[in-house]
């Protein structure tokens, strides 16, 4: 796995394209930049943050870019059902997802153990199983309160 790089800590786009073993391109910086304030993004909402920096940038671009952060253990994507895909800085870590069902906010949950993976099958049929991957669904706190909703 990767190693865990706190999305806060400010990020020389440069130094972490070459130290995942990509070359350093403008729109890979600008994807990067525009994750560095954006976790849980999709591409279209990275898209209209890249476009603002470097017009022309395609929807294709994009992807590409995206695809290039995931395979190089960059990027994390993940898809709650029923979403488009959404990418994240935070990798090499065990954690989870807090999806709410009005307004699609995410959020990170720390693994209840820590250690990958925090959760094992009863029946893992022969496999090794390397992280488990949990996402939570519920209502966040601003739709809480305006649906009226106590949180559990």
């Amino acid at each position: 796995m990767s190693t865990h790089h706190h999305v806060d800590a400010p990020v020389d786009a440069a130094a972490r394209l070459r130290e995942a073993g990509l070359r350093v391109t403008d729109s890979r910086r600008a994807v990067l930049d525009a994750l560095v304030g954006r976790p849980h993004a999709s591409a279209d909402e990275l898209l209209d943050v890249v476009t603002r920096t470097l017009p022309g940038t395609s929807t294709q671009s994009v992807y590409n870019v995206l695809g290039d952060f995931v395979d190089a253990g960059l990027v994390r994507r993940i898809e709650p059902a029923g979403r488009p895909g959404l990418f994240e800085l935070r990798v090499g870590d065990n954690h989870h997802h807090l999806v709410c069902t009005t307004c699609g906010a995410v959020q990170d949950v720390d693994c209840v153990v820590g250690a990958a993976p925090c959760l094992t099958p009863s029946d893992p049929h022969g496999y090794a199983v390397q992280t488990a991957e949990v996402t939570f669904w519920g209502l966040c706190p601003a739709c809480a309160a305006a649906a009226g909703a106590q949180p559990a």
